[in-house]
């Protein structure tokens, strides 16, 4: 069900137009936009990360590892879900992924921003897309799955969001997130990336559990990277100028393909079932109550 922003009904989701005080969400490029005064400038990310993300997301290890583990969990946890929703899905990078693994699947997405939603839409034109804010979703008891891929960090009201993607999940549905952790991780390169903090998995768990979520997994990822990534990090600190995300990802091809076949074992073992304590990044598989 969609959930009116001007009066609050419900009505189905397949329609635009409120069935009582016929609202409509005004449109941005053709997609309707329920947080328009957001779309061109808001806090948590710069609308010009869209175009880096763009040039670095299919080449480098750290994003394709990322899609090939939220795959399998989609798989693993997920079993047959029949409609999706990415919030804040930036260049689309990850729904495309998706969208090719389960093509049955009704996939959305959605974006504050209208420039990440030029991009996401050109990568993959089977799925829905709107531009919202994550802090008022516009949809209830909608959605078997629920991904926030890196987005949760950008949030000030990290439990809003978490609470409002509780309401959009159907009974018993499945959110699926990955965020930073470790705040002695902290640097020049969040900033630049307009992250608010980086997660303990234990504050993590608790705001999922008051949301109404119960933990179904939880481990760190990018755990046998972290004292290479702890080094370039310490290296940068105390340097004038702001680290961008593109630059700490930038690395020689052999590099990067090393790296990858780093982060495939971590996968193999998570797949078998164990779980990380440490990592740049945590995955958290959670579920409705």
């Amino acid at each position: 069900m969609k959930r009116c922003l001007a009066c609050q009904h419900l009505f189905p989701a397949a329609s635009d137009a409120c069935t009582r005080c016929h609202w409509t969400p005004p449109t941005r490029d053709a997609l309707p936009a329920y947080a328009p005064a957001l779309s061109d400038a808001s806090e948590g990310f710069r609308a010009t990360h869209f175009a880096e993300l763009a040039a670095l997301e299919s080449d480098s290890f750290w994003f394709r590892a990322r899609n090939r583990l939220i795959i399998w969990s989609l798989r693993r946890y997920c079993p047959g879900f029949a409609s999706f929703l990415e919030v804040g899905c930036g260049t689309g990078y990850v729904l495309a992924a998706i969208a090719q693994a389960f093509p049955r699947a009704n996939l959305s997405g959605s974006e504050i921003f209208s420039a990440g939603l030029a991009f996401a839409a050109s990568r993959q034109s089977a799925a829905r897309f709107i531009q919202m804010d994550a802090r008022d979703i516009p949809f209830v008891e909608e959605f078997d799955a629920i991904g926030m891929f890196d987005v949760l960090e950008h949030i000030k009201e990290d439990d809003l969001v978490l609470q409002q993607a509780r309401n959009a999940l159907a009974p018993r549905g499945t959110l699926l997130l990955t965020v930073p952790q470790h705040a002695w991780l902290w640097s020049a390169t969040d900033e630049y990336a307009c992250h608010v903090r980086r997660y303990a998995a234990s504050d993590l768990h608790t705001k999922l559990r008051d949301a109404g979520f119960e933990i179904v997994r939880s481990t760190s990822f990018v755990s046998f990277l972290l004292p290479a990534m702890m080094a370039a990090r310490l290296a940068k600190k105390g340097k004038e100028q702001a680290a961008d995300e593109g630059a700490e990802l930038s690395m020689p091809p052999w590099l990067n393909r090393l790296f990858e076949k780093i982060l495939a074992v971590e996968i193999r073992l998570i797949r078998a079932g164990f779980n990380f304590a440490m990592g740049g990044s945590r995955l958290v598989i959670a579920r409705k109550l």
